[in-house]
């Protein structure tokens, strides 16, 4: 059965090639630990490089082939998001991992399509390098954060961007990059990760929907990872908020569920009984595949896993795995 992965990330090779001997990737940097981990350097920060964030296009494909995995929506690694740099680092680091994502999709275009990253810090530099990313180089969207430097994307200097995001029919990919909302309380036990970006995709969809975003552009193309966080679990205490306090009724004429389905959610639950739930919330067709490539988050054996559930009937998993999203993206066979 075909599958088509939404959630595949990229460190781009230029960045590996420009840190050797110590050089520098548009001031990144990159160094080994004393364990001989791989660390990039990002405005100070110290970020873990896993080993196959360093292999060639290749050797991916070995890995899809090896995983059942048909197609990769390839999508910059959210380490390089680099909204906390100045503008111009951004901007010169987005350009060069879109053009390395496209090239990607150009050489092998049934294996590879292509999702940018942007200096959304800049709103206008990241309204422009959209714009290139989906009429010249052949992308179908963008990965974004949750939050701009602590900026939510319901705030109104944000507008322009779901605008054009829009017109130009991009599909918006939100994954949390560096610190999430759980990083003040506690950087242990990996709970910035595991609980942390939950909590980041529950307040994106809530932030959207009842900041106005998603009624003042209907035909935004979305899809929140990791299952949406905690949102299909929380939805009833959105909509109770909304029923009983007037500010959670500010911008929006309807409950916070009557929105669910303009989303689309990545399978990454991690249980088919959290996946069963998540279906029947949201419906199988707003369901689509995901595995966090190369990550160690990432499922072991997605399709497999996938394919033997037996609370999904076969119609549900051939959504999930690909009919989804070769619709959503337009990609053929």
């Amino acid at each position: 059965m075909r599958s088509i992965d939404v959630h595949a990330h990229l460190t781009p090779q230029c960045f590996w090639q420009a840190t050797e001997k110590g050089g520098d990737w548009h001031t990144l940097k990159r160094e080994k630990d004393e364990r001989g981990q791989e660390n990039a350097i990002v405005g100070g920060r110290r970020q873990v490089l896993p080993p196959r964030a360093r292999w060639t296009p290749e050797e991916r494909l070995a890995d899809m082939d090896s995983l059942g995995v048909d197609v990769h929506v390839v999508s910059p690694y959210v380490g390089f998001y680099n909204y906390h740099l100045d503008a111009k680092i951004a901007v010169a680091t987005s350009r060069a991992t879109n053009d390395e994502i496209s090239s990607m999709t150009k050489a092998w275009p049934r294996r590879f399509a292509g999702l940018g990253t942007l200096p959304m810090q800049d709103v206008k530099a990241a309204i422009t390098e959209l714009e290139r990313c989906m009429t010249e180089i052949g992308l179908k969207g963008v990965e974004i954060n949750d939050h701009v430097n602590g900026r939510t994307l319901d705030e109104p200097e944000f507008r322009p961007f779901w605008k054009a995001a829009e017109q130009l029919g991009a599909l918006v990919f939100f994954h949390q990059g560096g610190e999430t909302l759980v990083s003040p309380r506690t950087k242990r036990y990996h709970l910035p990760n595991t609980v942390g970006n939950l909590v980041d995709r529950a307040v994106t969809f809530a932030t959207l929907v009842s900041g106005g975003v998603m009624d003042e552009c209907p035909d935004l193309k979305i899809v929140l990872g990791h299952g949406g966080g905690y949102t299909c679990f929380g939805i009833g205490r959105m909509d109770h908020g909304w029923q009983v306090r007037t500010e959670a009724r500010t911008n929006i004429q309807q409950p916070p569920s009557a929105y669910l389905r303009r989303f689309y959610y990545d399978c990454i639950v991690y249980t088919e009984s959290s996946l069963r739930f998540l279906i029947d919330t949201v419906g199988a067709d707003r369901v689509v595949f995901g595995t966090d490539w190369p990550y160690d988050m990432a499922l072991d054996w997605p399709v497999s896993w996938i394919l033997a559930m037996e609370s999904l009937t076969q119609a549900e998993k051939e959504a999930i795995l690909w009919r989804n999203l070769e619709r959503l993206l337009g990609l053929t066979a």
